[in-house]
């Protein structure tokens, strides 16, 4: 394939990208300095400029992290891309330098806020930038420990997202010189990132950066952490790094002197001691104490979404949970009674469940709960507190999955079908089995669905799609077959609100 170079001029300086077929592509472009050595744990700093012509043809270091916890189901990236500190970087994807102003969409990965990067060829935005004639940009922030301590006199946990919020600034001054229009912004996120997302909503200093927003299984029941809660992870992470916290004024220095790799092991361990059975216990994830219940982040996200007149497309995968479940075999009885009556208030709750799936296991069921419980359920009260809130809302489900597939419609399923990237999943196992033809129609009805949204705020272009109404709880239904179906959430009817 021909690759061509292109320039375009900033006010930060000059960049050379390269053109593959009909999309410009711009890689590591930075949108901070490097938070590295005693700016570890600062908030991001503005980029400084250069001179000369910026070589962009490259991806940028993704932030230090573990393996996936998912792998087993998503398998690994094609190419194992280098890790740095040095990580706050855009993937820029334009269908054309021009003075057209295309729409902009923000792209947000997922990963527990401990893994991922918007530059790995599973969220390449090439093809949707050339498909919808849209500018795509994905974020690499910082993850983990480096994103999300909160120590006194450290960090303060919120280094990632306001990482994000810089990139979404950045993008707000410069992505006209790419084409891009900064008045028609969506920011688009899945997992942690659609969590970020409404982090974002939830809070004044994301106004005005983004007119428009997706989010694709958000964790909805989890609200960030409380400063107590964040700073009994971060103390328990010194611990296990022997770092002394007898010594205030040095707690800063011994932390930046730690080899990043030993962190990310020392987060392991922490998770490992902070895991409970049927829960999403996340070691380091946003802190705001203000927002650290679940019921009043969801209250805050919807005000802070009408306030700014934000329309929403959220959804969730039928088996969410399938994936987050790893390789359980065999579960214990009591544990499994203890989770059913703690989130549905009566342990014979597991009955109903096991009336609604013919041929379950004790592992599917519970797969089940979770799905309600963490995605499903809660995302269903921030449609129906948007709606209230004054923001329109188009509310779907994912249903397919592959034939005999064991993941099912497990998380991260989807991600394919927005992004058409399949050469990138070739060897992924949710999709294994998948038939070719299935997966080119399903593709071509949610791209053309979510590009009509970035574009126009209206993803009811090609299927009929309307808005969401508590009264009928309208949801699009992305399976075998496509549709609008009333109340799919079924479980609400014998499930407490």
């Amino acid at each position: 394939m021909r690759n061509e170079s292109c320039i375009v001029q900033t006010s930060l300086g000059s960049l050379q990208g390269i053109r593959k077929n009909d999309v410009i592509q711009f890689r590591g472009v930075p949108y901070a300095d490097a938070p590295e050595g005693e700016y570890r744990f600062s908030p991001p700093r503005p980029v400084s400029a250069w001179t000369g012509i910026r070589d962009a043809s490259n991806h940028g270091f993704i932030a230090p992290q573990p393996p996936s916890p998912l792998r087993q189901a998503i398998g690994e990236s094609s190419v194992e891309p280098p890790q740095g500190e040095n990580c706050l970087s855009l993937t820029i994807s334009t269908p054309a330098i021009d003075q057209e102003k295309h729409p902009v969409v923000v792209w947000l990965h997922g990963g527990h806020y401990m893994t991922g990067a918007g530059s790995l060829d599973w969220y390449d935005g090439a093809e949707l930038s050339k498909d919808g004639k849209i500018v795509t940009v994905g974020v690499n922030y910082r993850l983990g420990a480096f994103g999300f301590l909160h120590y006194p006199g450290v960090s303060d946990g919120t280094m990632g997202i306001s990482d994000i919020l810089t990139a979404l600034k950045w993008v707000q001054d410069h992505i006209e010189h790419f084409g891009g229009d900064p008045d028609q912004v969506t920011v688009m996120g899945q997992s942690a990132g659609a969590h970020a997302i409404m982090c974002l909503l939830a809070r004044r200093e994301a106004r005005g950066h983004f007119q428009r927003a997706i989010l694709q299984s958000p964790p909805t029941s989890l609200a960030p952490l409380s400063e107590a809660k964040a700073f009994e992870n971060g103390r328990r992470l010194l611990d296990i790094l022997n770092v002394n916290p007898k010594d205030p004024q040095g707690i800063t220095a011994q932390l930046k002197a730690v080899p990043p790799t030993k962190i990310i092991q020392a987060t392991g361990k922490l998770a490992q001691e902070i895991e409970r059975f049927g829960q999403l216990n996340l070691p380091f994830m946003p802190v705001f104490d203000s927002l650290s219940t679940p019921d009043h982040f969801i209250e805050m996200v919807a005000k802070g979404a009408g306030e700014a007149g934000i329309d929403l497309i959220m959804g969730t995968n039928r088996e969410e949970a399938n994936v987050l479940l790893g390789n359980l075999k065999a579960l214990d009885p009591a544990l499994v009674k203890e989770r059913f009556a703690s989130l549905t208030g009566k342990e014979e709750t597991i009955e109903r469940y096991r009336g609604r799936r013919p041929g379950s296991t004790t592992i599917g069921l519970i797969s089940d709960l979770i799905t309600d419980y963490t995605f499903l359920l809660p995302t269903l009260r921030l449609a129906e507190a948007a709606h209230e809130a004054g923001s329109r809302t188009w509310l779907y489900q994912f249903d397919w999955a592959p034939l005999g597939n064991p993941f099912k419609a497990c998380h991260g399923i989807e991600l394919p079908f927005i992004f058409g990237n399949f050469d990138s999943y070739k060897d992924v196992p949710i999709l294994h089995g998948a038939d070719p033809e299935v997966v080119a129609d399903l593709t071509t009805a949610m791209r053309r669905a979510w590009i009509e949204f970035i574009r126009i705020g209206n993803p009811s272009v090609s299927i009929p799609w309307a808005s969401y109404e508590p009264d009928q709880r309208q949801t699009m239904r992305y399976a075998s077959i496509i549709g609008a179906v009333g109340d799919l959430a079924e479980v609400n009817r014998f499930l407490p609100r």
